[in-house]
Protein backbone atom coordinates (compact mmCIF):
# COMPACT_ATOMS: atom_id res chain seq x y z
CA UNK A 1 0.00 0.00 0.00
CA UNK A 2 1.53 3.48 -1.03
CA UNK A 3 1.07 5.91 1.98
CA UNK A 4 -0.02 9.48 0.91
CA UNK A 5 2.22 12.15 0.74
CA UNK A 6 0.86 14.56 3.38
CA UNK A 7 -0.67 17.83 2.02
CA UNK A 8 0.68 21.34 2.12
CA UNK A 9 -1.11 24.83 2.02
CA UNK A 10 1.72 24.76 -1.06
CA UNK A 11 0.72 21.91 -2.73
CA UNK A 12 -0.44 22.61 -6.11
CA UNK A 13 -2.92 20.27 -6.43
CA UNK A 14 -4.93 20.04 -2.89
CA UNK A 15 -7.14 17.16 -3.01
CA UNK A 16 -9.13 17.98 0.26
CA UNK A 17 -12.88 17.68 0.16
CA UNK A 18 -14.31 21.30 -0.46
CA UNK A 19 -14.92 23.37 2.81
CA UNK A 20 -15.88 26.79 1.72
CA UNK A 21 -15.95 29.43 3.97
CA UNK A 22 -16.90 33.27 3.73
CA UNK A 23 -16.15 35.87 6.37
CA UNK A 24 -15.48 39.87 6.52
CA UNK A 25 -13.16 42.20 7.95
CA UNK A 26 -12.88 45.84 7.94
CA UNK A 27 -9.85 47.48 6.84
CA UNK A 28 -9.19 51.19 5.14
CA UNK A 29 -12.91 52.39 6.42
CA UNK A 30 -14.44 49.47 4.09
CA UNK A 31 -16.19 45.92 4.56
CA UNK A 32 -13.97 43.57 2.50
CA UNK A 33 -15.09 39.85 2.15
CA UNK A 34 -13.08 36.54 1.54
CA UNK A 35 -14.09 33.36 0.46
CA UNK A 36 -11.83 30.39 1.53
CA UNK A 37 -11.61 26.59 1.20
CA UNK A 38 -10.17 23.30 2.32
CA UNK A 39 -6.51 22.73 1.25
CA UNK A 40 -5.19 26.58 1.70
CA UNK A 41 -3.70 28.47 4.28
CA UNK A 42 -5.44 30.22 7.19
CA UNK A 43 -8.81 29.20 5.88
CA UNK A 44 -10.86 30.79 8.87
CA UNK A 45 -8.95 34.30 8.89
CA UNK A 46 -6.35 36.66 7.63
CA UNK A 47 -2.82 35.07 8.95
CA UNK A 48 -1.81 37.42 11.79
CA UNK A 49 1.78 37.79 10.39
CA UNK A 50 0.06 39.00 6.40
CA UNK A 51 -2.33 41.87 8.52
CA UNK A 52 1.20 43.32 10.12
CA UNK A 53 2.81 42.89 6.84
CA UNK A 54 0.38 45.04 5.28
CA UNK A 55 0.11 47.47 8.48
CA UNK A 56 3.95 48.46 7.72
CA UNK A 57 3.78 48.72 3.97
CA UNK A 58 5.13 52.03 3.16
CA UNK A 59 2.73 54.89 2.16
CA UNK A 60 4.68 55.50 -1.15
CA UNK A 61 4.04 51.82 -2.44
CA UNK A 62 3.77 52.49 -6.19
CA UNK A 63 4.01 50.74 -9.50
CA UNK A 64 4.42 47.34 -10.17
CA UNK A 65 3.99 45.00 -7.32
CA UNK A 66 4.48 41.12 -6.47
CA UNK A 67 2.16 39.10 -4.28
CA UNK A 68 4.55 36.06 -3.89
CA UNK A 69 2.76 33.60 -2.25
CA UNK A 70 -0.60 35.17 -2.46
CA UNK A 71 -2.51 32.07 -0.98
CA UNK A 72 -6.43 33.39 -1.28
CA UNK A 73 -5.36 36.54 -1.89
CA UNK A 74 -5.94 38.16 1.48
CA UNK A 75 -2.82 40.70 1.00
CA UNK A 76 -3.69 41.24 -2.13
CA UNK A 77 -6.66 42.51 -1.41
CA UNK A 78 -5.75 44.58 1.54
CA UNK A 79 -2.85 45.79 -0.44
CA UNK A 80 -5.72 47.30 -3.28
CA UNK A 81 -8.02 48.56 -0.17
CA UNK A 82 -4.85 50.92 0.80
CA UNK A 83 -2.97 51.35 -2.68
CA UNK A 84 -5.28 51.25 -5.14
CA UNK A 85 -2.96 52.42 -7.75
CA UNK A 86 -0.70 49.57 -7.62
CA UNK A 87 -0.75 47.26 -10.34
CA UNK A 88 -0.67 44.06 -8.84
CA UNK A 89 0.25 40.37 -9.45
CA UNK A 90 -0.48 37.34 -7.58
CA UNK A 91 1.58 34.25 -7.37
CA UNK A 92 0.81 31.46 -5.98
CA UNK A 93 1.57 27.73 -6.94
CA UNK A 94 -1.60 26.31 -5.06
CA UNK A 95 -4.16 25.80 -7.80
CA UNK A 96 -7.42 26.04 -5.15
CA UNK A 97 -5.56 29.24 -3.46
CA UNK A 98 -4.66 31.30 -6.69
CA UNK A 99 -8.59 30.33 -7.96
CA UNK A 100 -9.70 31.64 -4.58
CA UNK A 101 -7.32 35.20 -4.90
CA UNK A 102 -8.85 35.71 -8.16
CA UNK A 103 -12.47 35.42 -7.06
CA UNK A 104 -12.10 37.79 -3.70
CA UNK A 105 -9.95 40.51 -6.11
CA UNK A 106 -13.47 40.43 -8.25
CA UNK A 107 -15.66 40.24 -5.39
CA UNK A 108 -14.22 43.08 -4.05
CA UNK A 109 -14.26 45.39 -6.81
CA UNK A 110 -10.55 45.44 -7.81
CA UNK A 111 -8.24 44.15 -10.62
CA UNK A 112 -5.06 42.36 -10.25
CA UNK A 113 -2.94 39.76 -12.74
CA UNK A 114 -2.45 36.04 -11.78
CA UNK A 115 0.38 33.21 -12.16
CA UNK A 116 0.31 30.36 -11.50
CA UNK A 117 3.63 29.45 -10.36
CA UNK A 118 6.15 27.57 -7.98
CA UNK A 119 8.55 30.55 -6.47
CA UNK A 120 9.91 33.15 -9.08
CA UNK A 121 9.68 30.20 -12.04
CA UNK A 122 6.47 31.58 -14.19
CA UNK A 123 6.86 35.26 -12.85
CA UNK A 124 8.20 37.50 -15.46
CA UNK A 125 9.31 40.95 -15.80
CA UNK A 126 10.74 43.45 -12.95
CA UNK A 127 8.75 44.65 -10.11
CA UNK A 128 8.81 48.32 -7.75
CA UNK A 129 7.97 46.11 -5.18
CA UNK A 130 7.73 42.52 -3.76
CA UNK A 131 5.57 41.27 -0.89
CA UNK A 132 5.49 37.54 0.99
CA UNK A 133 4.56 36.13 3.90
CA UNK A 134 6.99 33.05 3.03
CA UNK A 135 5.43 29.48 3.27
CA UNK A 136 8.10 28.98 6.77
CA UNK A 137 7.03 24.96 6.65
CA UNK A 138 8.68 24.95 3.00
CA UNK A 139 12.30 24.85 4.67
CA UNK A 140 14.96 27.60 5.15
CA UNK A 141 16.27 26.68 1.57
CA UNK A 142 13.10 27.02 0.04
CA UNK A 143 12.78 30.56 1.40
CA UNK A 144 16.18 31.64 1.20
CA UNK A 145 16.18 31.21 -2.68
CA UNK A 146 12.87 32.98 -2.83
CA UNK A 147 15.13 36.09 -0.87
CA UNK A 148 17.72 35.40 -3.98
CA UNK A 149 15.33 35.59 -6.46
CA UNK A 150 13.44 38.23 -5.42
CA UNK A 151 16.39 40.46 -6.18
CA UNK A 152 16.55 39.43 -9.93
CA UNK A 153 12.66 40.75 -10.11
CA UNK A 154 13.14 44.09 -8.79
CA UNK A 155 13.68 47.28 -10.30
CA UNK A 156 16.73 49.03 -8.79
CA UNK A 157 16.17 51.10 -5.65
CA UNK A 158 12.87 48.31 -5.43
CA UNK A 159 11.98 46.46 -2.39
CA UNK A 160 11.44 43.18 -0.75
CA UNK A 161 8.83 43.55 2.36
CA UNK A 162 8.50 40.26 4.55
CA UNK A 163 7.39 38.73 7.70
CA UNK A 164 8.64 36.36 9.62
CA UNK A 165 8.23 35.16 13.17
CA UNK A 166 11.06 35.53 15.50
CA UNK A 167 10.80 32.01 17.12
CA UNK A 168 10.82 30.62 13.37
CA UNK A 169 14.30 32.19 12.24
CA UNK A 170 13.92 36.42 12.01
CA UNK A 171 16.59 37.28 12.99
CA UNK A 172 19.11 34.68 11.17
CA UNK A 173 16.53 35.27 8.01
CA UNK A 174 17.73 39.45 8.71
CA UNK A 175 21.11 38.57 8.76
CA UNK A 176 21.01 36.22 5.61
CA UNK A 177 19.31 39.54 3.70
CA UNK A 178 21.85 41.61 4.42
CA UNK A 179 24.55 39.50 2.11
CA UNK A 180 21.61 40.07 -0.22
CA UNK A 181 20.54 43.53 -0.32
CA UNK A 182 22.11 46.73 -0.21
CA UNK A 183 19.89 48.09 2.96
CA UNK A 184 17.86 46.21 5.28
CA UNK A 185 15.41 47.67 7.88
CA UNK A 186 13.51 46.61 10.55
CA UNK A 187 10.16 48.31 10.06
CA UNK A 188 7.77 46.67 12.69
CA UNK A 189 8.05 44.39 15.44
CA UNK A 190 4.98 43.37 16.69
CA UNK A 191 3.53 39.65 18.88
CA UNK A 192 6.38 38.14 17.98
CA UNK A 193 6.73 39.12 14.32
CA UNK A 194 9.44 40.97 12.37
CA UNK A 195 8.97 42.98 9.19
CA UNK A 196 12.10 43.60 6.67
CA UNK A 197 12.44 45.92 4.18
CA UNK A 198 15.35 45.27 1.95
CA UNK A 199 15.73 47.72 -0.89
CA UNK A 200 17.74 46.80 -4.01
CA UNK A 201 20.83 48.60 -5.02
CA UNK A 202 20.05 52.35 -6.06
CA UNK A 203 17.81 54.46 -4.25
CA UNK A 204 18.43 54.53 -0.65
CA UNK A 205 15.53 55.14 1.62
CA UNK A 206 14.88 56.40 5.32
CA UNK A 207 12.88 55.12 7.82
Amino acid sequence: MVKKMAEHYFSQNPESAHEYRTFAVEAGGRTLTFRTDAGVGSKEHIAPGSELLCRALQADLHGKVLDMGAGWGAMSVLILAAHPDVRLTMAEINERALALAETNIRENGMEAAAVLSDGFSAVEGLFDAVVTNPPIRAGKSVIYGMFRDALDHLVPGGALYLVIRKQQGADSAGKYLKTLYEQVDVILKKSGYVVYRCVKGGIRYEI
